[in-house]
């Protein structure tokens, strides 16, 4: 053979084996249709009929349109997408309307979800309604999108989850009835931690959870972002993070952790009438329970039993470096936030800083835990440039037996506003489980708030719960600028946090701000 026909056969196996790459990496639209069949290709012309089809078959970097239509049909992803092909893609078909409707399904005993992902990475759940998933049995969880096991950039996103029901009358104890969920994502791997997982622009509502939550991130999940989230509506915890429940197998990563809650709608949820519970304010809005490293930033939560929550249930266990900041709080039936074990058998609230929040009439139930309550076991916390203004209840500050040793402060308080129009004698306090009759008594006793003040803050129009600050509030430029590694760069609105050094206090930065 000449040297020229030797190069062009070597060309020719060249562009062989190129052609044959691309093809390999070739992304492909599968369709699904209410008309469709599993023996058809899964073109928009010949779609497939049942979803769980297209995940069997879907390769990396595809993409499986659902066209409109309900479907009483479950999904369980087993296969990954990469970081050089792409995520696989479950989508609603844009501009169409999809539908999961578990109504003619019956869960079965153990876990089981209308949508299941099991040791995943690369996986996008996007733009579904999944509904209708419900049982009375004891003994099972039924769920709307679970995540299980170990991996990385998986990404549920503007989905409709509701109607997800554990209706069981059955409870062992207070707390401990059955489980339900919305959206959960369970962290099981001892090597490999869920990461890189986003909670986006869901609707999640009307569940009823049992002893459960509506959105949960639980074990070893390192690395995660929950936002844009509306969650309402609900007989349990709205979001929750979690960590020593024995998810994972090694106690070391047996947290969530390095993760943001931010930008969600969270309200109406309540607890009372849950067979689980009694009839106390016993759920909350977003609760950090056992979790680590968590920024908690310009959430909205009102009319739930508990605004924010920064606690650990378990003995030994610790919720620790937590950033709580540019939330508004308000009309929640117990205290809008609440930091520490509720007895002396749980864990600890440590190095969680709550800055910048606003807080306006909570304990609508008047159960003595006031706006902001401390518990059990507290260390080295922080409370500062804070609005407090009291409800009917007259309670500003309540505080349990939480000092764990004499020299590290439980809660330092500080730059904060406090107010009750009926005034600070009328008003109650208690810190390290000790009553004051005034506010003025409490900062000379305490040592505590000594920048703050008990002031109006004039609100704009608190009675349509338009909480920005009037231009002569006593809140404008009063904070203590603490840098932006913690107050953050934007307030609740989305403008600069910071105008030079000024900070104004609570969640709401003023348009006009002296330099």
């Amino acid at each position: 053979m000449s040297s020229i026909n030797r190069l062009l056969v070597d060309v020719f196996l060249i562009l062989m084996l190129s052609t044959a790459g691309i093809a390999n990496t070739v992304n492909t639209d599968l369709y699904v249709a209410t008309n469709g069949k599993d023996s058809n290709p899964g073109t928009i012309e010949n779609p497939l009929r049942t979803i769980q089809h297209a995940a069997d078959i879907a390769k990396p970097g595809d993409t499986v349109h659902v066209r409109a239509g309900s479907y009483c049909q479950q999904l369980a992803v087993k296969v990954s997408g990469n970081a050089q092909q792409g995520f696989i893609t479950f989508q609603s078909q844009p501009g169409e309307h999809a539908v999961l409707d578990g109504g003619c399904l019956t869960p079965p005993a153990g876990e089981a979800s209308m949508v299941e992902l099991t040791n995943v990475s690369f996986v996008r759940v996007q733009g579904f309604e999944i509904r209708n998933y419900r049982t009375s049995d004891y003994h099972s969880a039924p769920g709307g999108i679970r995540v299980f096991g170990g991996g990385s950039h998986i990404e549920i996103l503007h989905n409709d989850v509701h109607h997800i029901e554990q209706n069981s009358a059955h409870r062992l104890r207070p707390g401990s009835g059955a489980n339900g969920f919305g959206i959960a994502v369970y962290g099981t791997d001892a090597t490999t931690p869920i990461s890189d997982l986003v909670i986006d622009g869901n609707d999640v509502h009307h569940l009823k959870t049992g002893s459960s939550e509506s959105v949960v991130v639980n074990g070893n999940v390192a690395g995660f972002r929950i936002t844009k989230n509306s969650v309402h509506d609900n007989n349990n915890i709205g979001i929750d993070v979690i960590g020593f429940e024995h998810t994972a197998p090694d106690p070391a990563v047996d947290r969530a952790r390095d993760g943001v809650v931010s930008e969600n709608s969270v309200y109406s949820i309540t607890a009372r009438g849950n067979p689980a519970y009694g009839e106390g304010p016993d759920s909350d809005g977003i609760y950090v329970d056992g979790g680590t490293r968590i920024l908690i930033e310009r959430n909205l939560v009102h009319d739930v039993d508990f605004g924010i929550e920064l606690a650990s249930e378990h003995l030994g266990g610790s919720t620790s470096h937590i950033i709580a900041r540019n939330n508004l709080i308000y009309s929640c039936h117990g205290p809008g936030f609440s930091i520490g074990g509720y007895d002396l058998k749980r864990g600890t609230t440590e190095d969680a800083i709550i800055v910048n929040n606003t807080l306006y009439r909570n304990d609508t139930w008047k159960t003595g835990q006031g706006e902001f309550l401390m518990q059990f076991y507290m260390r080295n916390n922080v409370f500062k440039n804070n609005i407090v203004y009291v409800g009917e209840h007259g309670r500003a500050l309540a505080s349990r037996s939480g000092r764990m040793d004499g020299s590290t402060p439980t809660v330092t308080l500080d730059h904060n506003i406090y107010y009750f129009p009926a005034g600070s004698k009328a008003a109650k306090w208690t810190y390290d489980e000790k009553d004051f009759s005034t506010f003025e008594e409490y900062v000379s006793a305490t040592g505590n708030d000594q920048n703050s003040r008990f002031m109006d803050p004039r609100f704009a129009d608190a009675a349509s719960n338009n909480f920005h600050l009037e231009p002569d509030s006593p809140a404008r430029n009063g904070g203590d600028n603490l840098g932006t590694p913690i107050v953050g760069d934007q307030d609740l609105d989305g403008r600069p946090r910071l105008k030079g050094t000024k900070i104004d206090i609570g969640c709401y930065e003023t348009l006009l701000q002296a330099m």
